[in-house]
């Protein structure tokens, strides 16, 4: 089966929202893959504000999380892949999710290419 976490994080990040209140992603600062500023990492973990009067373009879907926003004045691209997310909460009351240890797929192996299509019928000109 597919991972949970990322059909709880769309729905925790929406509940939050519905809520009006601001959601805090937490993020295991040293996954592989994770591209996030480095400088405000705390104990191998960061908390970031995805609301969206805080970032940009936001996404979420099954491979992770990826905005732009501003850390301490100058722009980043950020990705958190989906095994990285480890909470989403309300900043205002603490109140959301703490998501459960799963296991996540290895890269899935490329796929193999269409094999081009055999020699068929070609096309004449009727009079």
């Amino acid at each position: 089966m597919l991972p949970k976490r990322s059909y709880l994080l769309n729905a925790a990040y929406s509940w939050i929202a519905d809520n009006d209140m601001t959601p805090y992603l937490l993020v295991d600062a040293d996954q592989a893959g994770t591209i996030i500023p480095r400088e405000f990492v705390k104990d191998g973990q960061i908390v970031l504000d995805i609301s969206m009067s805080a970032v940009r373009n936001l996404i979420m879907d099954k491979s992770g999380v990826s905005f732009g926003a501003r850390f301490g004045g100058k722009p980043m691209e950020v990705y958190v892949p989906i095994q990285a997310a480890l909470a989403l909460y309300a900043q205002e009351n603490g109140d959301g999710f703490v998501f459960p240890d799963e296991e996540f797929p290895e890269e899935a192996p490329e796929p193999t290419p269409p094999t081009p299509p055999k020699k068929g019928f070609t096309l004449k000109v009727v009079k």
